[in-house]
Protein backbone atom coordinates (compact mmCIF):
# COMPACT_ATOMS: atom_id res chain seq x y z
CA UNK A 1 0.00 0.00 0.00
CA UNK A 2 1.38 3.52 -0.97
CA UNK A 3 1.36 6.70 1.48
CA UNK A 4 -1.18 8.08 -0.99
CA UNK A 5 -3.47 5.10 -0.13
CA UNK A 6 -2.77 5.07 3.63
CA UNK A 7 -3.22 8.76 3.86
CA UNK A 8 -6.88 8.71 1.40
CA UNK A 9 -8.14 6.12 4.18
CA UNK A 10 -6.42 7.73 6.92
CA UNK A 11 -8.49 10.87 5.88
CA UNK A 12 -11.53 8.59 5.47
CA UNK A 13 -11.58 7.12 8.46
CA UNK A 14 -11.00 10.76 10.43
CA UNK A 15 -14.13 11.50 8.73
CA UNK A 16 -15.85 8.82 9.60
CA UNK A 17 -15.05 9.32 13.16
CA UNK A 18 -16.20 12.89 13.40
CA UNK A 19 -19.71 12.38 11.83
CA UNK A 20 -20.17 9.30 14.21
CA UNK A 21 -19.45 11.03 17.09
CA UNK A 22 -21.68 13.77 15.95
CA UNK A 23 -24.55 11.35 15.26
CA UNK A 24 -23.85 9.27 18.82
CA UNK A 25 -24.43 12.89 20.70
CA UNK A 26 -27.46 13.85 18.82
CA UNK A 27 -29.09 10.79 20.36
CA UNK A 28 -32.87 11.63 21.59
CA UNK A 29 -34.26 11.02 24.73
CA UNK A 30 -37.52 8.33 24.63
CA UNK A 31 -40.50 10.28 25.39
CA UNK A 32 -43.41 9.48 25.59
CA UNK A 33 -46.39 11.61 23.31
CA UNK A 34 -49.19 10.43 25.71
CA UNK A 35 -49.57 11.64 29.33
CA UNK A 36 -51.68 8.17 29.92
CA UNK A 37 -51.24 4.84 28.59
CA UNK A 38 -54.31 4.03 30.03
CA UNK A 39 -56.71 4.66 27.47
CA UNK A 40 -54.28 4.07 24.59
CA UNK A 41 -55.15 1.32 21.78
CA UNK A 42 -52.34 -1.40 21.93
CA UNK A 43 -50.77 -0.89 18.55
CA UNK A 44 -50.20 2.46 19.39
CA UNK A 45 -48.05 1.18 22.82
CA UNK A 46 -46.28 -1.00 20.13
CA UNK A 47 -45.25 2.13 17.79
CA UNK A 48 -43.61 3.67 20.01
CA UNK A 49 -42.23 0.92 21.82
CA UNK A 50 -40.70 -0.29 18.35
CA UNK A 51 -39.36 2.98 17.64
CA UNK A 52 -37.47 2.67 21.02
CA UNK A 53 -35.78 -0.01 20.04
CA UNK A 54 -35.10 0.71 17.13
CA UNK A 55 -33.35 3.74 18.52
CA UNK A 56 -31.84 2.07 20.73
CA UNK A 57 -30.32 -0.67 18.54
CA UNK A 58 -29.06 2.05 15.97
CA UNK A 59 -27.26 3.75 18.53
CA UNK A 60 -25.95 0.45 19.86
CA UNK A 61 -24.57 -0.19 15.86
CA UNK A 62 -23.12 3.70 16.01
CA UNK A 63 -21.24 3.20 19.12
CA UNK A 64 -19.85 -0.06 17.65
CA UNK A 65 -18.66 1.72 14.65
CA UNK A 66 -16.96 4.19 16.14
CA UNK A 67 -15.19 1.45 17.93
CA UNK A 68 -14.07 0.11 14.87
CA UNK A 69 -12.80 3.37 13.18
CA UNK A 70 -10.88 3.80 16.11
CA UNK A 71 -9.30 0.94 16.10
CA UNK A 72 -8.50 1.14 12.90
CA UNK A 73 -6.92 4.74 13.71
CA UNK A 74 -4.96 3.40 16.25
CA UNK A 75 -3.52 0.56 13.70
CA UNK A 76 -2.63 3.34 11.55
CA UNK A 77 -0.55 4.96 14.18
CA UNK A 78 0.84 2.04 15.47
CA UNK A 79 2.12 1.41 11.84
CA UNK A 80 -0.08 -2.01 12.11
CA UNK A 81 -2.84 -0.83 9.40
CA UNK A 82 -2.87 -2.95 6.40
CA UNK A 83 -1.64 -6.48 7.97
CA UNK A 84 -4.01 -8.80 9.17
CA UNK A 85 -4.14 -8.98 12.76
CA UNK A 86 -4.29 -12.85 12.80
CA UNK A 87 -1.67 -14.23 9.91
CA UNK A 88 -0.02 -10.93 9.47
CA UNK A 89 -0.26 -10.95 5.82
CA UNK A 90 -0.76 -7.76 3.83
CA UNK A 91 -4.62 -7.00 3.63
CA UNK A 92 -5.66 -5.90 -0.50
CA UNK A 93 -5.85 -2.37 -0.78
CA UNK A 94 -9.56 -3.31 -2.39
CA UNK A 95 -10.57 -4.58 0.81
CA UNK A 96 -9.79 -1.83 2.66
CA UNK A 97 -11.13 0.67 -0.03
CA UNK A 98 -14.33 -1.21 1.06
CA UNK A 99 -13.83 -1.49 4.33
CA UNK A 100 -11.87 0.84 6.36
CA UNK A 101 -12.22 -0.53 9.23
CA UNK A 102 -11.04 -4.27 8.57
CA UNK A 103 -7.89 -5.21 10.61
CA UNK A 104 -7.80 -8.96 8.95
CA UNK A 105 -7.65 -10.31 5.74
CA UNK A 106 -10.55 -12.33 4.12
CA UNK A 107 -9.90 -15.50 5.09
CA UNK A 108 -10.07 -14.40 9.06
CA UNK A 109 -12.85 -12.12 9.16
CA UNK A 110 -15.68 -13.17 10.63
CA UNK A 111 -17.78 -14.48 8.09
CA UNK A 112 -19.82 -17.35 9.93
CA UNK A 113 -23.71 -15.91 10.85
CA UNK A 114 -24.38 -15.79 14.38
CA UNK A 115 -26.77 -18.43 15.00
CA UNK A 116 -26.88 -18.22 18.78
CA UNK A 117 -27.85 -14.75 19.56
CA UNK A 118 -31.31 -14.90 18.91
CA UNK A 119 -34.44 -13.17 20.53
CA UNK A 120 -35.58 -13.99 23.98
CA UNK A 121 -39.10 -14.63 23.12
CA UNK A 122 -37.76 -17.72 21.19
CA UNK A 123 -37.21 -19.43 24.14
CA UNK A 124 -41.03 -19.08 25.05
CA UNK A 125 -42.78 -19.31 21.82
CA UNK A 126 -43.24 -22.59 20.24
CA UNK A 127 -44.34 -22.77 16.68
CA UNK A 128 -47.26 -25.18 16.22
CA UNK A 129 -46.04 -27.08 13.21
CA UNK A 130 -42.85 -28.15 14.97
CA UNK A 131 -44.73 -30.75 17.70
CA UNK A 132 -48.11 -32.53 17.97
CA UNK A 133 -49.69 -31.52 21.39
CA UNK A 134 -52.10 -33.98 23.69
CA UNK A 135 -55.24 -32.62 24.11
CA UNK A 136 -57.08 -33.30 27.18
CA UNK A 137 -59.15 -35.68 25.29
CA UNK A 138 -56.11 -38.00 24.52
CA UNK A 139 -56.18 -36.90 21.25
CA UNK A 140 -52.88 -35.82 19.45
CA UNK A 141 -53.38 -32.48 17.78
CA UNK A 142 -51.09 -30.62 15.06
CA UNK A 143 -50.95 -27.52 13.31
CA UNK A 144 -53.29 -29.05 10.72
CA UNK A 145 -55.91 -29.81 13.49
CA UNK A 146 -55.63 -25.46 15.23
CA UNK A 147 -58.41 -24.54 13.14
CA UNK A 148 -60.96 -27.05 15.17
CA UNK A 149 -58.77 -25.91 18.23
CA UNK A 150 -60.52 -22.11 17.66
CA UNK A 151 -63.54 -23.33 16.51
CA UNK A 152 -64.40 -25.66 19.51
CA UNK A 153 -63.33 -22.52 21.54
CA UNK A 154 -66.36 -20.72 20.25
CA UNK A 155 -67.33 -18.17 17.48
CA UNK A 156 -69.61 -15.11 17.14
CA UNK A 157 -71.32 -16.75 14.46
CA UNK A 158 -75.38 -15.57 14.94
CA UNK A 159 -77.86 -18.32 14.27
CA UNK A 160 -78.02 -16.90 10.41
CA UNK A 161 -74.58 -17.79 10.15
CA UNK A 162 -74.98 -21.69 10.59
CA UNK A 163 -76.67 -22.85 7.61
CA UNK A 164 -77.14 -26.60 8.32
CA UNK A 165 -78.38 -25.24 12.39
CA UNK A 166 -82.28 -25.22 13.44
CA UNK A 167 -82.31 -21.25 14.41
CA UNK A 168 -84.65 -22.39 16.78
CA UNK A 169 -82.58 -24.53 18.93
CA UNK A 170 -80.53 -21.44 19.89
CA UNK A 171 -83.39 -19.45 21.34
CA UNK A 172 -85.24 -22.63 23.09
CA UNK A 173 -85.45 -22.07 26.79
CA UNK A 174 -84.28 -24.74 29.14
CA UNK A 175 -87.06 -24.77 31.56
Amino acid sequence: MTDSQLNQLKKQLEEQVASLEERVEQTEEFESTELSHYDNHPGDNATELYDQERDLAMEQFKEGELEKTKAALAAIEEGTYGKCAVCGKDIPFERLEALPTALTCIDHADQEPDLESRPSEEDVLQASTKQPVEKEDGAIRDYEDSFEDVEDFGSSDTPQDQPNEDPQKFFKDEN
